[in-house]
């Protein structure tokens, strides 16, 4: 229970404080990381620049610790409504060393995280400009050749060939100097941000055995003095708006917008998909039920033998499949997950996750995730023992760790790859043991709690038509009616509904932008679901059509299909729409991306198969049995 509760209290932290004129706003500095990795962080201090003797770290909250954060307290004085002008921050003194990781970090394109009042403030570590014929993504040691196109063998163009003949100057600068601009209402912080306009980027030469624009170096170290402004401006926007102020500063890329267009060309997509599918569906159905119905004598076990279609699979349509246990775990996570899914978009429009709060949604999917581990327990549990299972306990088990066993192999390898380079993303023990004990004390024994009570409030598995002891021969089917034809029709279709809102989510989650979209991401998830369970119902019926019985695990796979489509997506995004590289930053894109794909195949599979039971259920109770 404490472990829950303080789950509970490190989501809801982030307010914002009040202050009085004069009173000290400390800023913390963060992490800093290439600008095309967004996960690949490291921490501000892992840098030569100006630190104090003592680093204290702040109290951070379990979202934070997810999200990378490593605050620390900073040298920077800044006070409540008072202006600074240049002043000191510190004089360091770089070795040939520290000047070459901080070139190697400007090259690329380092950027700086600070957060005053929980506002996160964004800026480059230095400069670079490149003359030449190079483009910027070669990455060259800056050399100023003084040779001459006479002195080679063979001259061609400088785009096509680089040589010793090929001039190239690449310049690198850091800024030293910063200027904070803050915004204020009353005692509140309302904005933050910093500024290097009018500032000329301190040179780093490739060695500091020189002196630099007039200033001194020797003995292989360079002298760098670092300073800082503060300006406060007074806003007219109260601070329980200031999420928007935070959401309209663009120094990122702004790729998220209300894209109407494109949500209405899916709903009327989905919209006629619905209406063909149900209408084609009732058509025929109307057609079969008149052909079964025409016999009026005998009950549903004594229907004519000659006749073909689905009725004549009758006795062996609610025959149990194999696997059972593993079934009944696919059904019970995918219902926790889509319990868990509709609760963090009810949280967003409830505007439980602004901006100000620094990992809100993972501290909320990490505590819903636990709490809704008793969804996942009684769905499977109970619709195991409707279906006659005997190893419950076994069931439990398998259902506890069937999502949670991939989660644990793969934050292993890609904690294990953020560890070995120093990143911020590598959890640290403490955290660990938490989410350990969390899954421990919370999340397993309410898995237990909920197979338990799901299996003594299971009732019959209620179906129509009783089912024979020897199994029907099923005829030879067609190509179209196979497996793999069947996941590629029941993935693509809910897939392309979702298409243009996986970029906004893609650009969010491994970008730096929030998500604040959540009224249409709400409507994108209705579409998802609505197209899942409608195209499942159609090729069911046809499956069925082909007096082919096999339709449990088949109901699963067709539209559980979909999370193969968005993992190709992904690694689509991954070469075509981002720019990231390295294997720190490719271990997690891709292995958290297979558990994303892992998610939607088992909530999709769980409601593509319940809509498929529900519907084979009514055309067997609509036969008549006098």
């Amino acid at each position: 229970m404490a472990v829950l509760c303080f789950l509970i209290l490190s989501l809801f932290s982030g307010w914002a404080a009040s202050y009085q004129e004069g009173d000290n706003v400390t800023l913390y500095v963060n992490k800093v990381g290439p600008y095309h990795n967004p996960q690949e962080t490291y921490h501000y201090y892992t840098l030569p620049v100006c630190r104090p003797d003592k680093v204290h770290h702040k109290s951070l909250s379990l979202g934070e610790v997810l999200d990378g954060d490593r605050m620390a307290e900073s040298l920077y004085f800044i006070r409540f409504r008072k202006n600074e002008e240049r002043k000191t921050l510190c004089k360091l003194t770089l070795s040939e060393k520290q000047v070459d990781e901080l070139r190697e970090a400007i090259e690329e394109l380092y950027y700086f995280e600070f957060v005053l009042d929980d506002i996160p403030i964004w800026g480059f570590v230095g400069y670079i400009e490149e003359s030449g014929f190079l483009p910027h993504s070669h990455k060259v040691k800056s050399e100023t050749l003084d040779l001459v196109c006479s002195d080679c063998a063979v001259c061609l163009p400088p785009y096509l060939f680089i040589s010793s003949c090929s001039p190239f100057l690449r310049q690198v600068g850091l800024w030293t100097h910063l200027d904070f601009n803050i915004e204020y209402n009353g005692d509140s912080v309302i904005f933050a941000n910093v500024s290097v306009k009018d500032v000329k980027p301190f040179p780093l030469e490739e060695g500091a055995g020189a002196a630099v624009a007039g200033v001194g170096v020797g003995g292989g170290s360079l002298t760098v003095t670092h300073t800082y402004s503060v300006r406060w401006f007074e806003s007219s926007m109260p601070s329980a708006r200031r999420a928007e102020r935070l959401r309209d500063y663009s120094f990122f890329p702004k790729t998220l917008e209300i894209h109407w267009l494109s949500i209405i060309n899916s709903l009327v997509l989905v919209v006629l998909l619905l209406g063909f599918v149900i209408i084609i569906l009732m058509r025929v159905l109307k057609n079969d039920f008149a052909r079964y119905n025409v016999e009026e004598e005998g009950g549903c076990d004594d229907l004519d033998q000659g006749d073909n279609g689905w009725k004549i699979i009758h006795t062996d349509v609610f025959r149990f499949p194999p696997f059972k246990s593993l079934l009944c775990a696919v059904l019970g996570v995918g219902a926790q997950f889509l319990t868990l899914a509709t609760a963090i978009i009810v949280m967003a429009l409830l505007g439980m996750f602004n901006v100000h709060r620094h990992g809100a949604i993972n501290s909320a999917a990490i505590v819903l995730y636990a709490l809704t581990s008793c969804v996942s327990g009684y769905v499977s549990c109970s619709f195991y023992t409707q279906i006659n299972g005997q190893r419950w306990v076994w069931n439990i088990i398998l259902t506890s760790s069937l999502f949670s066993a991939p989660l644990f192999f793969t934050w292993s390898v890609v904690n294990s790859v953020h560890w070995w380079s120093g990143s911020t993303q590598a959890l640290p023990a403490t955290t660990v043991l938490l989410l350990l004990g969390a899954w421990v004390l919370v999340g397993f024994p309410l898995s237990v709690i909920g197979g338990i009570v799901g299996k003594n409030r299971a009732g019959s598995f209620q179906a129509p038509c009783r089912t024979r002891n020897i199994p029907r021969q099923i005829p030879p089917q067609p190509w179209y009616k196979h497996t793999v034809v069947h996941m590629a029709i029941g993935g693509f279709l809910p897939f392309s509904a979702i298409s243009v809102e996986l970029y906004y989510i893609f650009a969010t989650v491994w970008g730096r932008e929030h998500y604040t979209l959540y009224g249409i991401l709400l409507c994108v998830f209705a579409i998802l679901l609505s197209v899942g369970a409608c195209i499942s119902v159609a090729l069911t019926y046809f499956l069925l059509s082909g007096e082919d019985y096999r339709w449990w695990w088949r109901s699963v796979l067709s539209t559980g299909s979909t999370g193969l489509f968005i993992f190709v997506y992904s690694v689509f995004y991954y070469r075509n729409r981002s720019s990231m590289s390295g294997l720190v930053q490719s271990s997690e894109f891709f292995g958290y991306s297979l558990l994303t794909a892992l998610v939607f195949t088992l909530m999709l599979g769980s409601v593509s198969f319940w809509a498929s039971l529900a519907f084979i259920r009514y055309i067997y109770r609509n036969l008549k049995m006098d």
